[in-house]
């Protein structure tokens, strides 16, 4: 399996651009009144690509054996990876309030940006781990 792995950690790649492209142009939607950001359509094309993401991501993690709790940056990962899914939530669906939706909106790309700065570093304080090479 290990020789999909080029394959696979693309796929992971293109389902993280694809599912934050998303979620950005349905919070968008959302935020502007436009019915369509909660039209099936777009839920089940959302679905469709986080399940490919974290099924790409668990094929990556068994291959490489890097699991959460073992290695810090991917512990944290997966606990941001948490609270990206309650913003996105509250942004999209939960929040009654307009302002309440887009700091939601905000806050969960926030960590969405972090999540893949982490990803990228491989260093739990993602880009603000630069701040530390720089003492």
């Amino acid at each position: 399996m290990i020789a999909f792995y080029p394959q696979i950690k693309l796929l992971h790649i293109a389902c993280v651009i694809a599912s934050g492209s998303l979620f950005l142009l349905r919070g968008l939607l959302v935020l502007g009144h436009v019915g369509f950001g909660q039209h099936v359509v777009l839920r089940w094309l959302s679905y469709a690509i986080d399940t490919t993401l974290l099924t790409a991501a668990f094929m990556l993690m068994t291959m490489l054996h890097l699991y959460p709790l073992a290695q810090s940056w991917l512990t944290v990962k997966v606990l941001l990876l948490c609270v990206y899914v309650v913003l996105g939530y509250l942004a999209l669906h939960g929040a009654l309030r307009p302002r309440a939706r887009a700091t939601s909106l905000v806050a969960a790309l926030a960590v969405y940006l972090f999540m893949a700065s982490i990803a990228y570093r491989h260093d739990p304080l993602g880009a603000l781990g630069m701040v530390r090479q720089w003492r």
